[in-house]
């Protein structure tokens, strides 16, 4: 039997690890900005054109490679921050296991431009597809410049499986995000087709997050500052009512690099139970500083996992910080007492002589007696009979069964589907319970109705009709709102402008990624416009819709749930009707879109069994 197992060549081996650290355009972007910022640069331009697809481009002037590192770099497990196994665990660096470039040369097209500040010429090199075209020196400025065009290019079924240029675009400006965060002291720029689309210039941390969230968020964080001998945790906490129920900003880093940590999260979170409603999450911004012998970066691909050797005791140690930020601000709720009848204490006065209270009273007040006359009180002479009179002429106009005998809502079939109640015309009288439900009578038992779900299957049927029909009726403001985005929510735009306008919203570009609402749709009322865009633009990132259905779907469910009635509300028997009428009109009235139930049916035979 011959030898069937032999090595892998290289170039599928590279292939075979960029499946795992080259998942998408936005990893490049990652990968080749974490190695400018471990070159020392302090000024960094990423450029992309198709949302990565055809180019991404950084440009950094950081300390550059000479001709032979800018070769061996390209090398699988090639790299200058390692030297033994001991520096595993005191790596102060972004990259450090030289998988980044081999991987991301095996299924692109590169061009890098490369000069150190000792060389009067710099080096120029074209791979493609792990393979070196050529390489010669050229003059170029100190710094390094990648140039990765055609991602995927030898790859088609991983080309095919990326997502639209919107989605990919949101991911290359997350991943961005998370890097802008935790690097004031360097200069980012951001150009997207030609047109620089973000620009962070050197700042402080707190004036970088401002940047990145946008400048009205500035009033809401909390400083968070606390060093001990296990770590040094330093950041910001959002205000109570700045938390969100989609899309939260929670970042966590942790020297100097981002990571997820879902028992830390647990922390912050505890800390802010008391203190926001159900549902909610709080936004943070928190930086960790630890040794790097207590952590472990390298048990995931992309090292956003990270395992803390004290995870328990730094827990306690950030729950305690966030509480006390938190009340250092005053944001812990404290006892309020109502003070709108208090008696006024009076300031002690030690010239003043104070005497004894006095009660006047009168010993001869007899409460039995006439309030004039020393008779006997007696009792007014009212004739009650008269608040009963015609009662028992009117009593019938309170029997409902006997009133509307003639109206039969039984000749229903059996099926839940088709077991509606009659039109308005009919005089059908349906009953409001605890102001949150409609309950009506049909055939075989007794239907309740949540009135809230019900209202947003109407109006969500009637939003994406008017998006699709483009015929939404916009009411003017008298005053404009005005919303402020953040980079990323800002990008949105564009991609929802026309749903968005549609449907009856008006929004103007004021430049700075700020917007003027000038017009709502006429069907909102009570609804803060600037709190219903910022929820609609977020509900469409975070579903990552890339079909344009999908989109305008949820734009109409955002749209429909700020609207619809709330629970509390009480309805007129109009108003019952009109929503049973319209509920049963849809075709999907047993569920809302998102897929909650609206209607439950008691069945005769549950309620007989109750009385038995």
């Amino acid at each position: 039997m011959s030898d069937i197992i032999h090595l892998l060549p290289d170039s599928i081996a590279n292939q075979i690890a960029a499946g795992e650290v080259i998942q998408r355009p936005s990893s490049v972007v990652k990968e080749l900005v974490e190695n400018a910022i471990d070159a020392g640069a302090d000024s960094i331009q990423i450029i992309i054109k198709d949302a990565g697809r055809t180019l991404i481009q950084v440009i950094d002037n950081g300390k550059g490679m000479s001709a032979t590192d800018s070769r061996m770099a390209f090398e699988r497990h090639a790299t200058s921050k390692i030297k033994s196994a001991d520096d595993l665990f005191a790596l102060r660096t972004m990259g450090f296991r030289g998988e980044a470039l081999p991987s991301i040369a095996a299924i692109a097209q590169i061009d890098l431009r490369t000069r150190t500040k000792e060389d009067e010429l710099g080096t120029s090199l074209q791979i493609s597809g792990s393979r070196v075209e050529s390489q010669e020196y050229i003059a170029c400025p100190i710094g390094s410049n990648f140039s990765v065009k055609n991602i995927f290019f030898n790859v088609p079924a991983r080309r095919k499986f990326l997502k639209s240029n919107d989605t990919e675009r949101r991911n290359i400006l997350t991943e961005l995000e998370r890097i802008v965060l935790v690097n004031p002291e360097i200069e980012f720029s951001f150009i997207d087709n030609d047109i620089e689309v973000l620009r962070y210039p050197v700042s402080n941390l707190r004036q970088r997050i401002v940047n990145v969230v946008g400048k009205n968020f500035n009033q809401q964080l909390i400083t968070l500052d606390i060093e001990t001998s296990l770590a040094k945790i330093k950041g910001f906490v959002g205000k109570p009512e700045s938390a969100r129920k989609t899309r939260a900003l929670q970042y966590f880093f942790v020297n100097g690099r981002y990571m997820r940590h879902p028992y830390f999260n647990k922390a912050v979170t505890s800390a802010f139970d008391p203190l926001i409603p159900s549902g909610e999450s709080p936004n943070y911004f928190i930086y960790f500083e630890v040794e790097p012998d207590t952590i472990d970066v390298n048990i995931h691909p992309t090292k956003t996992e990270i395992k803390f050797e004290n995870e328990q005791p730094i827990w306690q140690i950030l729950s305690a910080a966030v509480k006390e930020a938190l009340g250092k601000f005053n944001e812990v709720p404290t006892i309020d007492f109502d003070t709108a009848d208090a008696i006024d204490i009076p300031i002690h006065d030690p010239s003043k002589n104070v005497g004894q209270p006095r009660v006047n009273i009168n010993p001869s007040y007899n409460p039995f007696k006439g309030p004039t006359s020393g008779t006997n009180y007696q009792r007014p002479n009212h004739d009650w009979e008269q608040f009963y009179k015609g009662f028992e002429k009117d009593k019938g106009s309170l029997d409902v069964t006997e009133k509307h005998e003639d109206i039969s809502l039984f000749n229903q079939p059996e099926t839940l589907e088709q077991q509606q109640p009659s039109t308005v015309t009919d005089m059908v009288i349906h009953y409001q319970y605890k102001n949150k439900y409609i309950l009506t009578s049909v055939k075989s038992g007794l239907m309740l109705i949540d009135q809230h779900r019900a209202h947003v299957r109407i109006l969500f049927d009637q939003f994406l009709n008017q998006i699709r029909q483009k015929r939404g009726i916009s009411q003017r403001a008298l005053f404009p709102e005005i919303i402020e985005l953040s980079p990323s929510e800002a990008s949105m735009i564009p991609y929802l402008m026309e749903d968005l306008e549609a449907v009856g919203f008006d929004l103007s570009n004021l430049g700075n990624n700020a917007y003027a609402i000038n017009g709502t749709p006429s069907e909102i009322t009570n609804v803060n416009p600037v709190q219903l865009v910022h929820n609609m633009i977020s509900k469409s990132v975070e579903t990552g819709s890339d079909v344009k259905d999908e989109i305008q779907e949820s734009l109409a469910l955002s749209m429909a749930n700020a609207a619809a009635i709330r629970y509390g509300h009480r309805l007129s028997d109009e108003e019952m009707n009109k929503i049973v009428d319209q509920l049963f009109a849809s075709p999907a009235h047993k569920h809302t879109p998102d897929g909650r139930t609206i209607i439950s049916l008691l069945e005769d035979d549950v309620i007989e069994k109750m009385f038995r």
